[in-house]
């Protein structure tokens, strides 16, 4: 997995590019018609209901554009919020304010969604053995804040993307001649450049899994697109040998009977590519 240093880096570039591509050579409307010199206050509103994700971010986003913006947090990420409730207060320019505004309402709309949906599963799955996983189903140049969000809605982070960790599916098996020919030369790749990563092995059928359990060295088994006995079975044939993950279309009404089935991690890109905004926004407080 990336370390603390590389998401970080992540979140500071996602900041970097976004006020690049909002403010331009400058926020016009703003310096327009408000003094540079006012001063102002605003809250962040809550419209919906659902988990709260981004109040970190956010913070980062106003201390970027001005370190002097005041930052009163009522609500942290991670508790559940309700229409009328008011997340924040954000003092100081106004004009700082207004430029941040519409980075920290859409990575907070999309964040909480994210959250929300995450915690759906989790909470389907209380009482199992089985942690729901994120994918590398994410909106392009933001993955850093979705799979953030994911950690806040209570759930796990996958892979962050392809550098750390390696994940041999079914369109690799089939371009390297085979599962044991794929496992046994990424092996050897791994040696060679003195790389540690974890291998993961997806498997299309029963049989698939009996030749992946012949080869030494494999993290985890991902059980694709099964139905509920063959994810039995399979579970069965893995026994304590590697982790197990199930995906493949798996969603809220079928998440709880998979984890009936004894795998250790359900993945889905639904928490991260099919979600729905949650509503809110940053008003000013009339002096």
């Amino acid at each position: 997995m990336i370390t603390p240093e590389q998401f970080n880096k992540e979140i500071n570039l996602i900041i970097t590019n976004a006020i690049r591509e909002d403010i331009g050579d400058g926020d016009h409307s703003s310096l327009a018609c408000i003094p540079y010199d006012a001063m102002g206050e605003a809250k962040l509103l809550i419209k919906d209901k659902g988990i709260l994700a981004g109040v970190e971010f956010a913070k980062q986003v106003f201390d970027y554009v001005d370190p002097g913006l005041e930052v009163e947090v009522l609500i942290p990420d991670g508790e559940r919020v309700k229409y009328g409730d008011v997340a924040f207060y954000v003092s100081g320019l106004s004009q700082s304010i207004l430029k941040s505004e519409r980075l920290v309402l859409n990575a907070m709309q999309r964040m909480s969604a994210i959250a929300t949906k995450t915690n759906e599963f989790v909470k389907l799955l209380d009482g199992t053995n089985t942690k729901i996983l994120d994918t590398r189903k994410t909106t392009p140049g933001i993955r850093a804040l979705e799979k953030w969000a994911v950690k806040i809605g209570g759930g796990e982070n996958h892979r962050f993307a392809l550098y750390d960790m390696i994940m041999l599916k079914d369109n690799h098996i089939d371009f390297a001649g085979g599962i044991t020919k794929a496992i046994q030369t990424t092996k050897q790749y791994l040696i060679e450049n003195k790389l540690n990563l974890k291998i993961i092995v997806e498997a299309r059928n029963l049989n698939e899994i009996k030749e992946i359990l012949q080869n030494k060295g494999v993290h985890r088994i991902l059980i694709d697109n099964f139905n509920f006995d063959d994810t039995k079975k399979a579970v069965e044939m893995i026994g304590n040998t590697c982790q197990t993950e199930s995906s493949g279309g798996i969603t809220l009404e079928t998440a709880r009977k998979y984890a009936n089935c004894g795998v250790n991690f359900i993945s889905t890109g639904s928490i991260t590519h099919s979600v729905s905004n949650l509503d809110m926004s940053l008003k000013a407080i009339d002096g």
